[in-house]
């Protein structure tokens, strides 16, 4: 017979039972009547083709059969149990998980630094894998489980993903030293003198500035598109082409190169950035650990 036409909880019955000895004083430790638990040994009984107790005077005694089940199901039924308590407690200091965070590259320098320094401190058996969600799929991967958790903009998500504010960041734009539009300062006609670098991972259309920019009846020219700021700031270390990026992340990706970072001049709206999980998750208290601590090394 194949596991999946038992009812694991007739298994329950049979402990009890067997500890019991009596069906009256089993029914009353399982807080059933007595006809629910007769009629529950009878499933058992027709399910495994076997009488499992038979009756001597007020006791039920065990068959053979029984005999030879009742110790793997009292220790599977022991480590069903633990494991289902140990799934309400989480520990970090002790608690071995492992957990997936859907994060995008321009992201990874400023949240995995700090966040692996914490996890070395407190939750030193945590192990975390930094990956690239696909926006389309980011949904089905936290209600499958496939990721724990996910660092985005805002993204227009069923009520099912829960979200909140983890992260705020502005524009700003990165230029070489010695770059001919350091020499009067940075303005919007400076700006727009030069060419720039794009960084998208789409093949067409603009960024924010460029939306920003359209409602100013302004155009920039893009001379180079690619998909990483990492390159980008290479290429303006080496070019006059100028490069709008995050403030965060610009600070930490050019200290080594010969770079500038500057306002960008003109307005944009901020870059809000947000924590995602799935319902499923919103009480389990590892998940939630995490969670916390994310807001609370980065959410202040």
């Amino acid at each position: 017979m194949h596991i999946s036409r038992l009812d694991l909880n007739l298994f329950v019955v049979l402990n009890a039972i067997y500890t019991e000895g009596n069906i009256t004083r089993a029914a009353r430790s399982l807080n059933l009547t007595q006809p629910a638990l007769s009629h529950a040994l009878g499933r058992l009984r027709a399910m495994l083709d076997d009488p499992l107790f038979v009756r001597q005077g007020s006791l039920m005694a065990p068959t053979p059969l029984t005999r030879a089940l009742i110790g793997p199901v009292r220790q599977s039924l022991n480590t069903l149990a633990a494991s289902v308590q140990q799934g309400h407690r989480f520990d970090p200091a002790t608690t071995r998980r492992s957990f997936a965070i859907g994060l995008r590259d321009v992201l990874e320098s400023k949240l995995l630094p700090p966040l692996i320094g914490r996890l070395k401190r407190d939750a030193p058996l945590i192990e975390l894998s930094s990956v690239r969600a696909d926006r389309r799929e980011l949904e089905s991967d936290l209600a499958a489980g496939a990721l724990d958790m996910a660092v985005d903009v805002l993204l227009n998500l069923s009520s099912a993903v829960r979200r909140t504010a983890l992260l705020q960041d502005t524009l700003v734009v990165v230029a070489r030293d010695g770059h001919p539009v350091l020499a009067d300062g940075l303005d919007l006609d400076g700006y727009l003198r030069h060419s720039h670098v794009l960084v998208s991972s789409r093949r067409k259309g603009g960024g924010i500035e460029d939306l920003e920019l359209a409602r100013l009846g302004r155009h920039r020219h893009v001379a180079l598109r690619c998909q990483q700021y990492h390159a980008a700031c290479r290429v303006v270390a080496d070019s006059d082409l100028l490069l709008t990026m995050p403030e965060q992340y610009a600070q930490a990706a050019n200290p080594a190169l010969p770079n500038r970072v500057l306002p960008l001049p003109f307005a944009t709206p901020t870059l809000d950035v947000y924590l995602y999980w799935h319902e499923a998750v919103e009480q389990d208290p590892a998940n939630r650990w995490l969670r916390a601590t994310l807001l609370e090394l980065f959410g202040g």
